[in-house]
């Protein structure tokens, strides 16, 4: 009786007083002790609410709905593709909605609503990969940073190929409390490009100088995550990374050689199976033996170079003879050490053929010196102060400096 009495009364009433009505009416469907009849009816009473052509009403319906676990399921279905500001409430809470529902509904919305399943207390993966490949920039940015979105490696890196320019995505990608080693590669060459892209345009930079610097940095990038995959993700890691490297054409002389240069024998070897095909096993025995005609062989199968080969050895004798301290922080970063041996021994044999070379390892041992005097004067500026005496400055004769000017223009 009473549901016969709203009914009747919501066709004469202004919009705001049918959608207090119908919030009300839905609190009692929800959590009052109503018989069968009557249920039935109300349920058929806010059912029929769906067609009321005020959005204040509907939009009270989704906001009595959107977290009940015992909404109907035909007025929440319903909600979910009404219009964007309805159905994001319905689509960022509701737990009645399956992943097929969710995947239709991002197909069909727009950013507005799939921003609201992107940003769903669960996000099942199969959502977030719909999402990632059908998404609006909005709704990819606040799916990667939803700590609660299940979101595969694919996923991931299909996002950066679609708004990896774009720096608040990078941003968003980078908050995740874990990425795999080719998915933080795939954000070095992201950034890498756009950057190299801006100065270029404002031509603060050449081209091909934009292109070295970039190379040269994501090189170093890379050989620091694969450092860290050593760490979470074992040799499976690396060699996942190479591989990804390798198609990428990211995988150049220049990165094996840093590589080394820095310690950083995983890497080494590893590039070392992908390129030539062999058993990691095996390219280790041969390294070992990096004298040898063995290692020569291994070298050139891997069609590195053929003109590094000096390089590459000269860095494996100098390993050899100072360790794994050679490098530091873990094969992170490049050893002075190292390099200088390497030049060294490139100077003893360069007839002019190893220009290139020596250009490029004059650029590491650069980079590796301003990093040891950066360690120095962190040491420095934390080190306990020292007294300072100023007795011999004190005992010193005062210099006339007018004297001295005059002295100096007439020597002049």
């Amino acid at each position: 009786m009473i549901v016969r009495h709203f009914l009747r009364w919501a066709q004469t009433a202004p919009a705001a007083s049918r959608a207090a009505g119908a919030a009300a009416l839905a609190r009692a469907y929800l959590y009052s002790d109503m018989d069968g009849p009557s249920r039935r009816e109300a349920g058929a009473a806010l059912t029929s609410l769906l067609d009321d052509p005020s959005p204040l009403v509907r939009r009270a319906l989704a906001e009595s709905f959107a977290s009940a676990p015992d909404a109907p399921r035909q007025i929440v279905t319903a909600l979910a593709n009404d219009q964007s500001d309805i159905a994001s409430l319905v689509l960022s809470r509701s737990p009645l909605l399956c992943e097929a529902e969710l995947i239709d509904c991002a197909a069909s919305g727009d950013a507005f609503a799939q921003s609201a399943i992107a940003a769903r207390a669960r996000v099942p993966a199969n959502v977030s990969a719909a999402l990632a490949e059908i998404g609006a920039r909005e709704a990819a940015i606040a799916l990667a940073g939803n700590a609660g979105a299940e979101l595969p490696a694919f996923s991931m890196r299909r996002m950066i190929e679609r708004f990896g320019d774009d720096g608040e995505m990078r941003e968003a990608l980078l908050s995740r409390s874990y990425l795999p080693p080719v998915v933080r590669s795939d954000l070095v060459n992201a950034a890498a490009a756009s950057l190299a892209s801006f100065v270029v345009e404002r031509a603060w930079l050449s081209s091909a100088r934009a292109e070295r610097i970039t190379q040269e940095a994501r090189d170093k990038a890379n050989v620091i995550i694969v450092t860290q995959a050593v760490d979470s993700d074992g040799r499976h890691g690396v060699r996942e990374l190479v591989a990804h490297l390798r198609k990428s054409a990211h995988l150049t002389a220049s990165l094996v050689l840093r590589a080394l240069l820095s310690g950083n024998r995983d890497l080494f070897e590893a590039s070392l199976a992908e390129l030539s095909g062999l058993d990691e096993d095996k390219v280790a025995g041969l390294v070992r033996d990096f004298r040898g005609a063995g290692f020569a062989a291994l070298y050139a199968r891997a069609a590195l170079p053929p003109k590094l080969l000096p390089a590459f050895r000269a860095a494996l004798a100098a390993q050899r003879e100072f360790g794994p301290s050679a490098g530091s922080e873990g094969g992170a970063r490049l050893s002075l050490v190292m390099i200088q041996r390497v030049l060294t021994a490139c100077d003893a044999i360069n007839g002019g053929e190893l220009d290139k070379l020596t250009a490029l390892l004059r650029r590491f041992e650069a980079e590796a010196a301003r990093e040891d005097a950066r360690d120095v004067v962190l040491e420095l500026a934390h080190r306990p102060s020292e007294a300072i005496s100023f007795a011999p400055v004190i005992d010193r004769p005062v210099i006339d400096m007018a004297a001295l000017e005059a002295e100096i223009r007439q020597a002049a």
